[in-house]
């Protein structure tokens, strides 16, 4: 799955994916975004000034000492202090969109984001300009897994800031998990071009590709993002899937061996074993495919490998290895037990019964 991004003031590691994507901790910087208009409380003794009890305090003006207070707690990171402060703004004006962004995003960085969502709701319904708000909306939907909701706030963002990488990478994100890959694809492109040297727009990039079986220009994004980013065998593995596709067998066998070395599983090896079936090597092909037996017995594409496998070796036996031929179609049973509808490999079966 691809990976999403709390905003450029913010920035934090990456899965995913996990394509892929993940919230992470989120700091409290939304002093640097905010632009408050809070003047100042000094008594003035000028005609119409704060010092004129004539003159009725704004919302704002009120505000101003409690928001002033909680930036100043946050700072020095008295967090109960903050929202105690953050609260008494909120309860006097519920409009208050600098102090619900506030609250919100102390919430989220505490992994609450059933809490924090109202509040960030709030502020972008009270300031529908507010780029931060609008974002943050959308992160803390995405981690809640509204994905529709996500992109919806997303696209408010964009509509603020077209060019934001973050907002851009996640709304690419949020359409790849609801399979919209068509969707996806030019916000993932977008990324792509703000950030060239991106790693992980790169890689979001290659796996919308991927999705969208479009897997020569999945690979070159893949491989770009090896150049940027330290190689994971998530990586690896994924890549490996795009070079099959495009019959790059041995380019697909290097990035497999170390996949399974680093991180053996069924899927590594049911993957390595159909790259050395591809390359001719079919002892190599069958040794994988039983490793990855081994690591999950109720794999079924590693049993479908092995079936085809043994029925190879009975007909290069010149059909004399009869043994090979009933290894062969056990497993492509067994794999059809385990998942029905496969009409190769019923068609298998039937011509070697």
């Amino acid at each position: 799955m691809l990976t999403t991004k709390t905003p450029t003031t913010s920035r934090r590691p990456v899965p995913p994916a996990n394509l892929v994507c993940c919230a992470a901790g989120l700091t409290a910087c939304a002093l640097a975004l905010l632009t408050l208009t809070t003047g100042g409380c000094a008594k003035s003794d000028a005609p119409g000034g704060r010092g004129d009890q004539s003159q009725p305090l704004t919302a704002d003006q009120v505000a101003a000492a409690p928001l002033r207070n909680a930036e100043a707690a946050i700072a020095s990171g008295d967090r109960m202090r903050a929202r105690a402060e953050l609260m008494r703004v909120i309860e006097t004006n519920p409009q208050q969109a600098e102090a619900q962004l506030l609250l919100g995003e102390l919430l989220f960085d505490e992994g609450n984001y059933d809490a924090a969502e109202p509040r960030f709701r709030q502020a972008a319904s009270a300031a529908p300009q507010n780029f931060r708000a609008q974002f943050m909306h959308g992160l803390t939907l995405h981690a809640l897994g509204k994905l529709q909701d996500a992109v919806n706030a997303y696209l408010r963002a964009l509509n603020i800031s077209p060019t934001d990488f973050d907002a851009n990478v996640n709304v690419a994100s949020a359409y790849f998990a609801l399979g919209e890959f068509g969707q996806a694809l030019p916000y993932a492109q977008q990324s792509v071009r703000l950030a060239p040297r991106n790693g992980q727009a790169r890689y979001n990039l290659g796996a919308t590709f991927a999705a969208l079986d479009r897997h020569e220009e999945a690979v070159v994004e893949f491989q770009q993002a090896t150049e940027l980013v330290t190689i994971t065998p998530a990586l690896l593995l994924t890549m490996s899937e795009s070079m099959l596709k495009t019959r790059r067998f041995a380019e697909a066998k290097a990035a497999l061996e170390r996949v399974v070395a680093e991180a053996p599983s069924a899927l590594g090896f049911e993957r390595l074993g159909s790259a050395n079936f591809r390359l001719g090597d079919g002892a190599a092909a069958s040794q994988a495919f039983e490793r990855a037996i081994a690591i999950d017995a109720d794999y079924y594409p590693a049993l479908n490998g092995i079936g085809v496998c043994e029925l190879n070796r009975w007909l290069d036996s010149g059909q004399s290895d009869d043994a090979a031929r009933q290894r062969g179609l056990g497993a492509l049973r067994r794999s059809l037990q385990l998942k029905r509808g496969q009409s190769r490999v019923e068609d298998l079966l039937t011509r070697y019964r």
